[in-house]
């Protein structure tokens, strides 16, 4: 199964292997910018210029999706969410914030602050405990959900983080920015280790997702183009070229075996 929102104002869960509609369900506001599937499948939750992360629980009774809660307290569009489980979810928003909410009760349990500048991506740790978020100030932070404190702040970047995501292992972090470039940071070390450019590719990077095992990082471009990226030799291994827009969103299956992207094309392609 996979989601996806558009600004026709639907969100899509789709079937990617018959490519068939399983739910089609009819947004409030058409300007949604993320959308994402709680890990149990249960539900789907989708935000945008409307300041709100809309959650719509996929097992009703009745068979009908509906909207289970509408979260309410950005003061900015809402770029990004994130289910940590079915009882809590978090979202980065152009308010510079990230904030934690329980979804049983619609309230705000934590509130991460720190950014300067719009938060734009945001990716949870394997194990549930840390999420990373990028920022128009050039900077990733990793921050602790059990304590709401910012744990590590990874600088490097020349300008917007758009893209955020963790090593598969929990280890690293990887970004990508509109300064053409996607970094590969070792929490551990707490530096960078590695950069993903090339000379001839003079456009930011919209999405990103590392391969199951970690090795190859797909990232998606706005010259239209993912380019894959061997991550342990910083060399471009190959291109997935089809889309006719940007490429604004990446996504692996979790065996590893295929991958979806999305674009302002309207289209959605899987790879595999």
């Amino acid at each position: 199964m996979c989601v996806s929102a558009s600004q026709d104002g639907k969100l899509i869960v789709w079937d990617t292997i018959t490519t068939n509609k399983v739910s089609a369900i009819p947004l409030k506001s058409s300007w949604v910018m993320t959308c994402s599937y709680a890990p149990s499948g249960n539900m789907v939750a989708c935000g945008g210029l409307d300041n709100m992360c809309s959650i719509y629980n996929l097992k009703g009774k009745d068979g009908n999706v509906k909207v289970m809660r509408e979260l309410a307290g950005h003061t900015g569009y809402l770029s990004c969410c994130r289910f940590v489980n079915d009882s809590e979810i978090i979202t980065s928003s152009g308010d510079c914030t990230c904030v934690m909410w329980d979804i049983e009760t619609g309230t705000e349990k934590t509130v991460f602050a720190g950014h300067l500048g719009d938060c734009m991506s945001l990716a949870v740790s394997p194990d549930f405990n840390m999420f990373i978020s990028g920022a128009c100030d050039f900077t990733a932070k990793l921050w602790d959900i059990r304590d709401g404190t910012c744990r590590q702040t990874f600088g490097g970047h020349e300008s917007d983080i758009n893209s955020i995501g963790f090593f598969p292992n929990g280890n690293a972090v990887i970004t990508g920015s509109d300064d053409a470039s996607c970094k590969l940071y070792d929490m551990r070390a707490d530096q960078e280790l590695m950069t993903y450019q090339d000379s001839s590719i003079m456009c930011g990077v919209t999405s990103l997702a590392p391969s199951r095992s970690g090795r190859l990082l797909l990232a998606g471009y706005d010259d239209f183009n993912v380019n894959i990226w061997d991550t342990l030799k910083a060399e471009r291994v190959g291109v997935l070229a089809g889309h006719d827009n940007r490429v604004s969103c990446i996504g692996v299956s979790t065996d590893g075996m295929a991958c979806c992207t999305g674009s302002w094309d309207s289209f959605l392609k899987i790879w595999n």
